[in-house]
């Protein structure tokens, strides 16, 4: 293999690719209804998912609807293509105001349907942040505030997406109920360990089976502070989702379109078809993020050592949504950049100490790790040795969680840009 940084670039581009709306929508398309058609949703890959929708839908059946994305992250309009469904961009990971009017508009649009009338809701991951109204008597600046906390505290996804749910008007199922009798087809690309689809972009169309008790006890556990009227409310139950069985979700349907097994599949394809061998761990992986590194670096040693459990030459591939608790600074110091894909990078090139003969790529599918411009970096036998040559020790950015600061120095960051679509983390480890 003449380049390895390349192979395992091209191996992220096919995970991606299936996954794509275009590759996938087509065959989950529902018939047009006899009443009126109304697309709404939310998510990184929202945007290429009306796009796509709006091209397949029939040119006389009536449609109309609104999605919001992240900033950047609507693609370019072919100029003859069909634009009857609104793309609104707003924020993430912590919400905008531009996210609260449109989630508040959705709700509006959907009000007063009948049994005759279809909501088809596009949903992908990034959709909780976006998609954001709060629970009634919840301050926003409250709101922005329990979120930017809850991304620094190392909560999972799935218990960030049950204290979002509980806090919402329009999550965890109650866009569903807003919809009401009108039935509800929901399109989901997922992200989310599992594929729970009450987890991806947290749920807003589908039953919850979370509580008010969870929330409450998870905001707890990570010292996150409320209002006391939002905490009194958590503790009765007044701010309950819609749970199984309701009324509400009678006729529904739900898709998932594309999910991080699939993606790692693909990629499985494309090594294979290069004449190397890969094997997938899992598309579940959660944890630490520079915890997991040094656990996938454990596991390539062996490859590259014993030839154990898996024979050289291989690729080793994983998925799943890691976390990354922030470090408090020391004085003076400067703020650490870069998300989860990084921290995984450097805590698995910290523990493979230049172990010859393994490279590896870690990069997030939406095109962006964290909040920089990047997806997420490599991994080669001589990134500390180059560090070092650049003026930089590794162990000083994963104490401040500074990913981005640490592989831009030895241009080691993949750049690809917003790829409109999101299976989550993806992992790929070579050893030659």
């Amino acid at each position: 293999m003449n380049d390895p940084r390349d192979f395992l670039q091209r191996l992220f581009d096919s995970a991606v690719r299936s996954a794509q709306p275009a590759a996938v929508l087509a065959e989950y398309l529902p018939k047009p209804p006899r009443g009126r058609t109304i697309v709404v949703g939310a998510g990184k890959a929202s945007g290429a998912m009306a796009r796509v929708f709006d091209s397949l839908w029939p040119a006389g059946a009536p449609l109309e609807g609104l999605v919001v994305t992240r900033y950047g992250h609507t693609p370019p309009r072919e100029s003859d293509a069909p634009q009857r469904i609104e793309i609104v961009e707003a924020a993430h990971p912590v919400p905008d105001e531009a996210g609260r009017v449109a989630a508040g508009r959705m709700l509006e649009m959907v009000k007063g349907l009948t049994a005759d009338d279809l909501v088809v809701c596009l949903i992908s991951g990034g959709g909780s942040s976006l998609l954001t109204l709060p629970a009634e008597g919840l301050d926003f600046a409250d709101k922005q505030r329990i979120n930017q906390q809850l991304l620094l505290s190392g909560a999972n996804i799935s218990e960030m997406n049950c204290v979002r749910k509980h806090m919402s008007s329009i999550k965890g199922g109650r866009l569903a109920a807003a919809c009401s009798p009108a039935k509800v087809v929901t399109l989901a690309i997922s992200d989310v360990p599992g594929d729970d689809v009450s987890t991806i972009a947290s749920g807003p169309t589908v039953a919850d089976d979370s509580t008010c008790e969870q929330a409450l006890e998870i905001l707890r556990r990570y010292g996150i502070a409320v209002p006391l009227a939002t905490e009194e409310a958590l503790r009765s139950g007044s701010l309950e989702t819609p749970k199984q069985g309701d009324p509400c979700f009678d006729g529904n349907e739900t898709y998932l379109i594309a999910t991080p097994q699939r993606s790692l599949e693909a990629a499985a394809e494309a090594a294979n078809a290069a004449g190397v061998n890969a094997y997938i761990l899992s598309d579940e992986v959660e944890g630490e993020s520079r915890d997991v590194g040094m656990v996938h670096a454990a596991l390539a040693r062996s490859v590259a050592k014993r030839g154990e459990p898996f024979p050289r030459p291989c690729v080793i591939l994983s998925g799943g949504e890691t976390t990354v608790t922030v470090r408090p600074r020391e004085p003076g110091q400067v703020k650490g950049k870069g998300g989860r894909a990084g921290e995984f990078c450097m805590g698995l090139a910290q523990a493979l100490q230049g172990c010859p003969g393994i490279w590896a790529l870690a990069a997030d599918t939406d095109g962006i790790d964290g909040v920089e411009d990047n997806a997420g970096a490599f991994v080669t036998p001589d990134t500390l040795i180059r560090g070092l040559v650049a003026g930089h020790k590794l162990a000083d950015h994963l104490n401040r969680n500074d990913s981005y600061g640490y592989f831009s120095a030895i241009d080691d960051l993949l750049i690809t840009g917003p790829t409109y679509t999101n299976v989550n983390d993806f992992r790929a480890i070579l050893i030659a």
